[in-house]
């Protein structure tokens, strides 16, 4: 195996992707045909054999260079994406983050108290395995909440950039999962969100160390992306995933990778944003003055 791609980090891929497939160790190991204890020890970063790991990929639906990190890891489900994030987050120093409205990281009690409702109702009723779908939110959630859970306990400086934009919708339309749901209380759903942003205004003026907020005013990126330092190490994470307005857990390839050029080009562009963005008290003000107005 390449000396470059680490047994720990296949563990690490395989239970994301076998979260984002839906099943438990005891049925990746039937299907496989390796025991329970095996998948449990692969999945704790000890070695498998390469015929292992291609007949693993295939029934996890993933390309074995995936699996293996050789290259660009493609990764076409929610569940297995925001699992490699709370991976990655564990062992990071830094963490730039695009994720709009707001970064999940730093978002409220409240935010957690509404969003299995919104995720659930971004999912529209007539698609196959609707049950699967709902089913599935609950396992996101226990993702989520994961890794906020070891962002909380670990603290590693967060850089976060808000499009003022987003926030003028966010504060808008509310909290919610599709455009105008039926039987939904909508002035509860802008409360949620007005609790939000007075949460970004609250970090921006109060400025907690290892927390660093921008409000951008011009146009973001369409695609969602974080970056990640450790060390010498940095890899980047591009996804259409969304849990704020119009979540969606449900559609899209997402991709993570450590590739210099890749890196480097993201975060040329987080810099620009940065260097550009309101900050502080002058964001505090922009925030209160043009967006909870």
């Amino acid at each position: 195996m390449n000396h470059g791609i680490s047994v720990e980090e296949i563990g690490a891929r395989m239970k994301a992707f076998r979260l984002g497939a839906g099943l438990t160790p005891e049925q990746l190991a039937n299907r496989s045909g390796v025991s329970r204890a095996a998948i449990y020890r692969y999945e704790a970063g000890h070695p498998a054999k390469i015929d292992t790991l291609v007949k693993i990929a295939d029934l996890l639906d993933v390309s074995i260079a995936s699996l293996l990190g050789a290259g660009v890891e493609y990764i076409a489900s929610a569940i297995s994406f925001f699992e490699r994030m709370r991976q990655l987050e564990e062992n990071v120093d830094q963490i730039t983050v695009l994720f709009g409205p707001v970064s999940y990281l730093l978002t409220t009690d409240l935010y957690d108290e509404f969003l299995p409702e919104i995720l659930r109702e971004s999912i529209p009723t007539n698609i196959d395995n609707y049950e699967q779908a709902l089913r599935d939110v609950d396992t996101l959630i226990n993702v989520l909440h994961a890794r906020k859970a070891s962002y909380n306990k670990r603290t590693p400086n967060v850089i976060s950039l808000i499009s003022a934009a987003e926030l003028t919708q966010f504060l808008r339309l509310g909290f919610v999962g599709v455009h105008s749901p039926s039987g939904v209380d909508m002035e509860k759903r802008r409360e949620v969100a007005r609790v939000e942003i007075e949460n970004m205004v609250s970090l921006l003026r109060n400025q907690p160390i290892g927390v660093q907020l921008g409000v951008v005013l011009d146009s973001m990126p369409g695609s969602s992306l974080q970056l990640f330092k450790q060390a010498a190490k940095k890899s980047v994470a591009v996804s259409p995933y969304r849990l704020g307005v119009f979540a969606n857990i449900r559609l899209g390839v997402a991709t993570i990778s450590s590739a210099p050029d890749a890196t480097e080009l993201y975060q040329s562009v987080t810099n620009q944003l940065w260097s550009r963005s309101l900050k502080g008290e002058q964001a505090a003000d922009y925030l209160e003055k043009h967006v909870l107005k």
